[in-house]
């Protein structure tokens, strides 16, 4: 059955010409459906270098390009946001942050609906702090909960608070846990995911610029998160899983845990320890798009 991307937007059908600023792509001077009509799996996260390292590996695991061959970003015009591709996977950098991600969704959302895709599944693989897990762990994440542990993005649009729904596609999360049980390489759990503001205060660190808490109440907070649910916290699966909801988007949320948030604050592994941990998420996503098009 073919499922197309719903745009919650009747503006857009009067518009001439559709700019995609922050990509430096526009409908008047790019040819979507040519360049990006055959895409089924986009991956999303943080880094600019991460998602290229991303599609160098997924092309190697799916047999496309030359090894050690050479991706050129298609947002080369702008430094906002960098964007990949090998057959029918889209890499793309979001940025740090709800307002980053946010951008940055808006415009590819647009772009997957510009080009006529369809049966599509967006999945962010990145890093986080987890709770109760042992670094390294991967949480496939259940609902990205806010700062209070409730599954909602709340924003405010025209001066009034609009709550939308975080919950992302179970089968899709029980299929990449399946993928990591076939995989057999790492801890991986199914949890809530917090969603915060901030890396520092937001997060209960006590290592920022300011902290007007003791760390008492900083484990009293972060033990409550762990029995709500909450397994891992990051910076932008709210946002991630409520526009997905909303244009009819298969969406998972899949990241690696650098460290245990109930031990400590600061990052403190080896470099080369955690380049291996950010390279698990890939492993199972990379995995996922595998078998899904009945290469594994």
């Amino acid at each position: 059955r073919e499922n197309v991307i719903h745009l919650c937007n009747p503006h857009l059908e009067k518009m001439k010409e559709d700019i995609l600023y922050h990509f430096a792509l526009g409908t008047g001077t790019h040819d979507f459906p040519a360049l990006f009509g055959d895409v089924k799996f986009v991956c999303v996260g943080g880094s600019p270098s991460r998602m290229k390292a991303f599609i160098a590996y997924i092309a190697e695991e799916l047999g496309l390009g030359s090894p050690g061959g050479d991706y050129p970003n298609i947002c080369a015009g702008t430094d906002r946001y960098a964007m990949y591709k090998v057959g029918p996977v889209l890499s793309v950098s979001h940025g740090m942050g709800i307002p980053s991600i946010s951008i940055m969704l808006h415009e590819l959302i647009k772009l997957l609906y510009h080009a006529k895709c369809s049966n599509i599944t967006i999945i962010r693989i990145g890093t986080s702090g987890g709770i109760g897990l042992e670094p390294g762990s991967v949480v496939i994440t259940r609902q990205s909960v806010d700062a209070t542990f409730k599954p909602q993005f709340e924003q405010v649009v025209l001066g009034k608070t609009v709550i939308r729904s975080t919950n992302l596609d179970e089968q899709l999360a029980k299929e990449l846990m399946q993928c990591s049980k076939e995989i057999g390489q790492f801890n991986t759990v199914i949890g809530n995911t917090m969603c915060t503001l901030d890396f520092y205060e937001g997060q209960g660190r006590l290592d920022g610029a300011i902290c007007l808490y003791n760390e008492e109440e900083k484990l009293r907070y972060l033990k409550e998160a762990y029995d709500s649910g909450v397994r891992n916290i990051e910076m932008e699966s709210s946002v991630f899983a409520a526009m997905c909801n909303l244009s009819g988007v298969k969406a998972a949320v899949v990241c690696v845990t650098l460290l245990n948030r109930l031990e400590g604050d600061q990052i403190s592994s080896s470099h080369d320890v955690l380049v291996e941990y950010q390279q698990r998420p890939q492993k199972l996503v990379g995995y996922f798009i595998k078998k899904s098009l009945g290469k594994v």
